[in-house]
């Protein structure tokens, strides 16, 4: 299936690089494009992409704002927003997760990863570096906030099994799942079975939601206390 992708930036020029390479690719296409947040909701409610390419920064109605409406939305519920941003470590990026984004990318990205990267959303999985991932724990902890899209309710963590409550404590910390299977010894298969039943009986969008909820709720202090 073609992956269905939306660019949202106010650099026409890097919309335009963007779309020479992802329209390149024979398993994606852009569908459309935004200068800035209101055009990027507009357009996604739309053209419906499986995949907003969406820069935190712009004009007017930002990214942040055009993410957490994109996600709030409920008939959009199958688009995943990845988030482009200047540094890795945007002082906007948790704010981005909690609202529901995916995962984020730095605007010097390179052409494989950043084709790699919309792939690894699309497919449902979350892109979260684990350098980004330690630093969104001091934050949360900091300052925690309830996300707008995930159930944070440490009595909803009742519902997973031990296993499924390690292997999402790990996630939160920034673990891959190979690393993960490795840890736990167990198939990277089995490591992401137990992150999409957690998914699913808390009620997260993405992996990048399920960390979210790890952290709200308690989890990583709880279950792993190293």
């Amino acid at each position: 299936m073609t992956i269905r992708v939306l660019l949202a930036d106010d650099q026409t020029l890097l919309r335009s690089t963007f779309r020479i390479l992802i329209d390149s690719c024979s398993d994606m296409e852009v569908v459309g494009e935004a200068a800035d947040g209101h055009e990027a909701v507009a357009a996604t409610r739309e053209h419906r992409p499986d995949v907003v390419l969406m820069d935190i920064r712009m004009p007017g109605t930002d990214g942040l704002a055009a993410t957490a409406a994109i996600c709030g939305d409920e008939t959009l519920a199958d688009t995943r927003v990845l988030i482009l941003t200047t540094f890795e470590i945007d002082e906007y990026v948790a704010q981005a997760l909690r609202v529901g984004a995916s995962g984020f990318l730095g605007k010097d990205v390179g052409t494989d990863e950043l084709l790699s990267a919309i792939r690894t959303v699309a497919g449902g999985d979350a892109l979260l570096s684990p350098a980004a991932t330690r630093v969104l724990i001091s934050r949360f902890l900091a300052a925690p906030e309830p996300p707008a899209t995930a159930t944070a309710n440490p009595v909803a963590l009742a519902t997973l099994t031990a296993r499924e409550r390690e292997v999402m404590a790990l996630v939160a910390e920034g673990h891959s799942n190979h690393e993960i299977a490795d840890r736990l010894v167990i198939s990277p298969l089995t490591t992401r079975t137990h992150v999409h039943r957690a998914m699913a009986k808390l009620n997260a969008r993405d992996r990048a939601q399920l960390v979210v909820i790890a952290y709200q709720s308690g989890l990583l202090q709880t279950a792993r206390p190293d």
